[in-house]
């Protein structure tokens, strides 16, 4: 039996940035025709490592090869050229256009001659079509891809990734929004490419995923390549184990918070918008963790926002320690001390092109003006470097750009930024979503101890194990309804699953 053919070698890649070493001379080699894993903890390098072949970074060092030929990739253009595109984990579409103007942008098809060129829509719509109907994917071309879920939307970049007819296609978190069933029809689009030949480079922090696709896996720690080891010969804890550089023995803190008196009641809640949440009840009490789980449609997103002012409701009642409030904005939800970390870190999260400091002390920068309204930079930073400090966020500097920090601790000054403003209750929009197992610790530990001080905590998850382990008390929602509410001590997947599908009338 001959061995497949290597198609892609990155050779002793490296990168430096101001004062962190991001990739030291690694090497990844993948053959046509095969999944290969790329796993580590958040800033293990592994997104780093892929943008450098995609053309976003230039290697300081280091060569590229494919099909046994040097390949000088300065822009993610030269990527696409040499046939490598790239699923990224932040989405970033173009909102106000439709699901084909996405897909086909920078290569639109045209009609005419010289400079009577137009776009040929009829052709763009049908090719739309085809694309869709060949990966069996139920997408209308002419959508707004604006309206559209996260789950869609990735769905979509999915889609546009596969129509560059490319050699390696790098897929970063692909499954991070995408249900179930969502998940099953992206394996099977995976081992469509596998048999026309397609590289794939499969990133995820779902262990349970990489044994189940993979061929092979590439562990890195620290920037550095641990090894690549057949996926046959792995085992979840042994992944764990190479990532961490140590064992992993408790996948959940010990939590000690006992729930007491309810802090927020919530009645009939009702959505402004047709298709949302209805008729919503439910209490929180002080150190309690309320998870909610359900499915993608379940609109619970859409109940935490409108319960931080940022969506308006057709009826219903919100009552914190027994008194009536409105919450018409988010200003009034800080008012009554609550704090939203929400879903998309990049999009509504994080200021990207400003410092950890100022992503941190951004909430509280009202307490920072003097009288004569300018803001007192020794009291942001005091409070910014202690707040990092607790957290134990790994950052060079309060002065780095947060874009260059890892995801989880990306997270963590974000909950941080929440916690200087001394909130009493915490809305939390899948916390550990894309994030590696010792920073999802970290995390739960950061949780479990606001629980232990009182704070309330609703946590939305779609992580059937986090859902469990976390939380005192499970809501679960189907299509935008309560299904019920039972105790995690007693609940089981069986039980969560059969309420999130439960259609009520």
């Amino acid at each position: 039996m001959t061995e497949t053919p290597v198609l892609l070698e990155m050779n002793n890649i490296s990168k430096e940035f101001p004062g962190v070493k991001a990739l030291d001379d690694v090497t990844l080699k993948v053959q046509a025709g095969k999944v290969h894993a790329l796993m580590g903890e958040n800033g293990a390098g592994k997104s780093t490592l892929m943008k450098c072949l995609f053309g976003i970074y230039k290697p300081d060092s280091g060569e590229i090869f494919l099909n046994g030929k040097k390949v000088d990739i300065n822009s993610s253009k030269d990527a696409l050229n040499n046939g490598i595109s790239m699923i990224h984990q932040e989405l970033h579409p173009v909102p106000h256009r439709n699901v084909m103007e996405n897909i086909w942008l920078g290569r639109f098809p045209v009609k005419g001659f010289g400079p009577f060129q137009f776009i040929d829509e009829t052709k763009m719509f049908k090719d739309t079509e085809a694309l869709f109907k060949e990966l069996e994917m139920d997408i209308k071309p002419t959508a707004l891809v604006g309206s559209m879920s996260v789950s869609k939307i990735q769905s979509i970049e999915i889609a546009k990734a596969v129509s560059f007819n490319a050699k390696v296609i790098v897929m970063d978190e692909p499954t991070s929004s995408l249900t179930g069933n969502e998940v099953e029809q992206l394996f099977k689009i995976i081992r469509d490419l596998q048999k026309r030949g397609v590289a794939i480079i499969y990133i995820s922090h779902k262990m349970e995923e990489i044994l189940e696709i993979s061929d092979e896996v590439t562990i890195m720690r620290d920037g550095k390549k641990i090894g690549t080891w057949p996926a046959v010969e792995l085992t979840t804890d042994m992944i764990i184990s190479k990532m961490v550089g140590r064992d992993l023995t408790q996948r959940f803190p010990e939590r000690s918070n006992v729930p007491g008196e309810v802090v927020l009641k919530v009645e009939d809640a009702t959505s402004r918008l047709p298709k949302s949440f209805k008729n919503v009840s439910f209490e929180l009490k002080k150190g309690e963790v309320l998870g909610v789980g359900g499915l993608v449609g379940a609109q619970r997103t859409e109940l935490i926002e409108a319960l931080f002012g940022l969506r308006s409701l057709a009826s219903g009642r919100f009552h914190i320690k027994g008194k009536e409030v409105k919450i018409r904005s988010a200003a009034d939800a800080k008012k009554y001390k609550m704090a939203l970390l929400t879903e998309e870190r990049r999009a509504t999260g994080i200021f990207p092109v400003l410092s950890v400091l100022e992503n941190t002390a951004i909430a509280k920068q009202a307490k920072y003006e003097t009288r004569y309204f300018m803001l007192n930079d020794a009291w942001r930073k005091k409070d910014a470097i202690e707040s990092i400090e607790k957290l134990r966020v790994k950052t060079p500097s309060v002065k780095t750009l947060i874009k260059n920090l890892s995801g989880g601790n990306q997270q963590k000054v974000l909950l941080a930024r929440w916690l200087l403003t001394e909130p009493e209750i915490l809305l939390l929009d899948e916390p550990t979503r894309g994030i590696d197992v010792g920073a999802k610790f970290e995390i739960y530990t950061i949780i479990a101890e606001l629980a232990k001080q009182g704070k309330s905590i609703i946590m939305i998850t779609s992580e059937m194990p986090e859902l469990l382990g976390m939380s005192d008390r499970i809501m679960v929602m189907c299509e935008g309804r309560v299904t019920g509410i039972v105790d995690s001590k007693n609940a089981t997947e069986e039980e969560i699953m059969r309420l999130a599908t439960l259609r009520m009338v």
